[in-house]
């Protein structure tokens, strides 16, 4: 055989591994598999103020707290009423003892007086209350790219495959990167 020949047919051959090398190189997948999507959710809390009116029931105020008008007033009554009854030694034990029920009935009687000296208003009483809403934020993306397992987080679905241009994944609304498994 002639050497031209030969040296010819060997570097046709180099050539044409050389293309099937370069044509698997550039062989790689178009898209990667989606394998799972998890929707990513956070919650909103949103605070507010709650009002109504109430109407409040209030005491007035008093310049004999302890009833002392009341009770002196009981106790002079109450020993001339005692002292009406009985004659004699009868006629002093009956005075201490209607001064004595006196006494305490006048101090009741007033303090049921002062307990019902009332007025009312009308307040108004908040609170505050927490709204919570959630809200979407994305979707935790697990795919497979070749012989490759990993995660993107998109804020789009990407459906059932997302799109590859030189090895990386096409996203046009990824908001995180990527995680291999």
């Amino acid at each position: 055989m002639n050497n031209s020949i030969l040296v010819g047919s060997l570097l046709a051959a180099i050539g044409v591994a050389a293309t099937g090398t370069m044509v698997m190189l550039d062989n790689e997948p178009a898209y990667a598999e989606v394998l799972h999507v998890q929707p990513v959710t956070e919650t909103i809390s949103t605070p507010r103020q709650e009002c109504h009116e109430e109407v409040v029931t209030h005491v007035r105020p008093t310049k004999d707290p302890d009833q002392v008008t009341g009770t002196v007033v009981g106790a002079v009554v109450g020993g001339l009423l005692g002292h009406q009854i009985g004659g004699g030694k009868g006629k002093k034990l009956a005075t201490l003892a209607g001064a004595a029920a006196g006494g305490y009935a006048g101090n009741k009687a007033q303090e049921n007086m002062q307990a019902n000296n009332t007025y009312t208003t009308t307040e108004t009483l908040c609170q505050t209350v927490i709204d919570s809403e959630e809200k979407l934020i994305g979707y935790d993306v697990e795919y497979r790219l070749g012989d490759r397992v990993a995660s993107v987080r998109m804020t789009e679905l990407p459906g059932d495959r997302i799109p590859v241009e030189n090895g990386q994944l096409v996203l046009t609304q990824a908001t995180a990167n990527q995680d291999a498994y």
